[in-house]
């Protein structure tokens, strides 16, 4: 397995991802992972080590710029919503990261996903309405909520959503507001709920978040990445 950083741009801002890459140059599936709140932080890289060992070529993406990463939850807030707040930005760096991982010469560029953590689960989804071409979806307690919903026709990819059932950020009511969304367009989604599981389940750091409703859930941690691996045996043919 290869790592490196790789920089890319977006209107003369470098966003600063980080690459994973499996041995061997033959094309392999590409898997893009946005982050949550902090940043392009040690969990998404990890993560994208641990898909380069699973054979694909994984883009850990930078939708703050510079590599930035914040340095306490309420810098980690502002940031997600300065650029959730800019529309045109936020779907440019979507797009930035998206076109930096098919540049890639050992990806095929058929064959590509998206994964997101929180505030990068929500950016998965909004990738996918906007039409992009992901053969797969997975959000691990995502953001599902949306101001632009599903046009008919528009998302491509099979969705999968990984939820706890005690998220605070990721309500029942959230939840089959999305389900209704997918269906009304003709979405392949499935939904899995995890049992005692709060925001941030896969996150081994989640614990010392001084927040209520986030904590680690090794269970729902194991599970849902068994899920996302199954959707991809599905999609990756």
């Amino acid at each position: 397995m290869k790592t490196q950083t790789l920089d890319y741009k977006y209107e003369g801002i470098t966003l600063r991802g980080y690459l994973a890459s499996p041995d061997g140059s033959e094309r392999r599936p590409g898997v893009l992972i946005f982050h949550e709140a902090p940043g392009c932080d040690d969990h998404v890289k990890r993560r994208a080590g641990m898909l380069a060992e699973l054979g694909y070529v994984a883009l850990a993406v930078d939708m703050y710029g510079e590599g930035k990463v914040a340095g306490s939850g309420p810098e980690a807030l502002a940031m997600m919503n300065e650029v959730k707040g800019d529309v045109p930005k936020f779907q440019g760096r979507l797009r930035a990261g998206y076109d930096a991982l098919v540049a890639r010469p050992n990806v095929n560029p058929q064959q590509l996903a998206a994964i997101g953590y929180c505030f990068g689960g929500y950016c998965v989804l909004e990738l996918a309405r906007s039409g992009a071409q992901l053969a797969g979806a997975v959000t691990f307690h995502g953001l599902l909520a949306t101001e632009n919903p599903a046009a008919p026709g528009k998302v491509k990819p099979k969705i999968l959503v990984c939820t706890g059932a005690e998220d605070p950020l990721v309500p029942a009511a959230q939840v089959a507001g999305f389900e209704q969304e997918m269906t009304k367009v003709g979405v392949d989604w499935q939904v899995n709920i995890y049992s005692g599981a709060k925001h941030a389940f896969t996150n081994t750091a989640a614990d010392q978040i001084p927040m209520p409703g986030f904590g680690y859930q090794p269970a729902a941690d194991r599970r849902s990445w068994a899920a996302m691996r199954g959707l991809f045996s599905e999609v990756f043919v």
